[in-house]
């Protein structure tokens, strides 16, 4: 009877210390995360010198599409367009002098992905921006755009794409004319899957011997089990059983293929990339802008992929110290959630240790 009373104990101390380390490292953890330091109601376009300042003469327009669907076939799960996919992009337009229409499918106010987290000043602005969030509410219905008045298209992510874009003839129409009159085409992350069905006058796909990215299998499997009964297809899948050259990145971190006048992007992390890749490929050199915390976070997260943790640190300091740079440590913080999920305990380790490291850094570089 001692000796279970004695066993009985230990579990018990086992178990309560077990938890007063889970919840310390809970504490410690959600130190590291910093508070916003935006004022969301009050964030202006025309407080972002990006797009206030040295303004660029109208070069024409370019027409953005979004998805009309709100949920996830019968999942219940909801769905639409992603707004940081659409915001940025919308405003890297803009600011390189071209003038932005929003349409989708069905017309009128397309359903939109609002992930806080993810949100930073240009999302901000797009939803104080009474222009833009008119053209959102108000979308003109694919059949009634005249694709000659635009110079390139952009099709915005968002898990809703995957059920109205790939079917839709208008689209793949416009796809299919702009291609062949080599004039701008760009998608991201599940926006690709408007170009799945398309074949060109000659009989062939599209994206045959093409080199394209869009969000990948195991992207949408982590964050979604069931993806393959949920949706219609994987992306990805789709995509290279049409004969493309799939070009994967690194797990949510940027990567954008660029193929003659055809450019994609893997995730929401490509969008600004890819935005102005498509700037360049209509003749223009991107007007120049500050690279934002997200993308920072990204070089340093792709580095630690690439080189190693020692490298990464490195650029932390460089960045955060020497240049001022800003950076994003939420980012690189929920990708040591996503190497936990993935059973990947050491980039766990080393990445949360890169975000207290990025800490002190901010800490050092506010005293000098």
């Amino acid at each position: 009877m001692f000796r279970k009373y004695r066993v009985l104990k230990w579990i018990s101390v086992f178990i309560v210390s077990v938890i007063l380390v889970v919840v310390s490292f809970g504490f410690w953890f959600k130190s590291l995360i910093p508070p916003r330091d935006i004022n969301i109601e009050s964030t202006k376009a025309g407080d972002i010198a990006y797009l206030s300042e040295n303004i660029i003469t109208k070069r024409g327009k370019i027409l953005a599409v979004v998805t009309s669907t709100a949920s996830m076939g019968n999942s219940g799960k909801t769905t639409g367009y992603e707004l940081t996919e659409l915001a940025r992009a919308y405003y890297t337009f803009m600011a390189n002098g071209f003038e932005v229409d929003i349409a989708s499918p069905e017309g009128g106010q397309a359903p939109v992905v609002i992930d806080d987290e993810d949100m930073g000043a240009f999302d901000y602005a797009f939803l104080n921006d009474p222009v833009a969030q008119s053209k959102t509410r108000n979308t003109i219905a694919l059949k009634e755009v005249d694709p000659d008045g635009y110079q390139a298209v952009y099709f915005a992510g968002g898990k809703g794409a995957m059920f109205d874009f790939p079917n839709n003839q208008v689209i793949q129409k416009i796809v299919k004319d702009y291609y062949q009159s080599n004039k701008v085409i760009g998608a991201v992350c599940h926006g690709p899957a408007a170009l799945v069905n398309v074949t060109l006058d000659d009989g062939r796909p599209l994206l045959r011997d093409k080199q394209v990215s869009s969000f990948t299998n195991k992207e949408e499997l982590l964050l979604i089990a069931d993806a393959r009964t949920v949706f219609p297809f994987l992306l990805q899948d789709k995509i290279e059983e049409k004969g493309a050259k799939f070009r994967e990145g690194a797990m949510y971190l940027e990567k954008v293929s660029h193929d003659q006048n055809l450019i994609t992007g893997q995730n929401p992390w490509s969008t600004w990339r890819l935005a102005e890749q498509m700037i360049q490929q209509l003749g223009y050199t991107p007007k120049p802008r500050e690279i934002t915390a997200e993308e920072n976070a990204v070089k340093v997260i792709s580095t630690y992929k690439d080189m190693g943790r020692s490298p990464a640190k490195q650029m932390i300091e460089s960045m955060v110290i020497k240049e001022r740079q800003p950076l994003d440590r939420v980012l690189i913080a929920k990708h040591g959630i996503i190497a936990a999920m993935k059973g990947e305990m050491g980039d766990f380790t080393s990445l949360v240790g890169m975000v207290s490291f990025a800490k002190k850094c901010e800490s050092k570089s506010r005293k000098l």
